[in-house]
């Protein structure tokens, strides 16, 4: 499912245009990052967590020639489903 997909059913189950749901969905997914960037967690109950995960500063390897590498320290966002969406993913 692609983003007009999404836009289209939210729009259709909860009887509103798709310019609504489409809004509705941007202002969802600002507010998340914002939220992470902040480096709050946004939880969903019955759905789920988005979160920052910390990554340390580790050596690699570039596979092409095998030289070691150093790779900065990072955050990434992190989705934990809740349990009502394992569920229901595994009905």
């Amino acid at each position: 499912m692609n983003k007009a997909e999404l836009v289209a059913v939210m729009a259709e189950k909860a009887g509103i245009s798709k310019k609504a749901a489409e809004a509705s969905l941007k202002a969802f997914t600002e507010t998340v990052a914002k939220e992470l960037k902040k480096g709050q967690k946004v939880q969903l109950v019955g759905f789920g967590t988005f979160e920052v995960a910390k990554r340390a500063a580790r050596t690699g390897r570039n596979p092409q020639t095998g030289a070691e590498m150093k790779i900065k320290a990072s955050k990434a966002p992190k989705f934990k489903p809740g349990k009502a969406l394992k569920d229901i993913v595994n009905k």
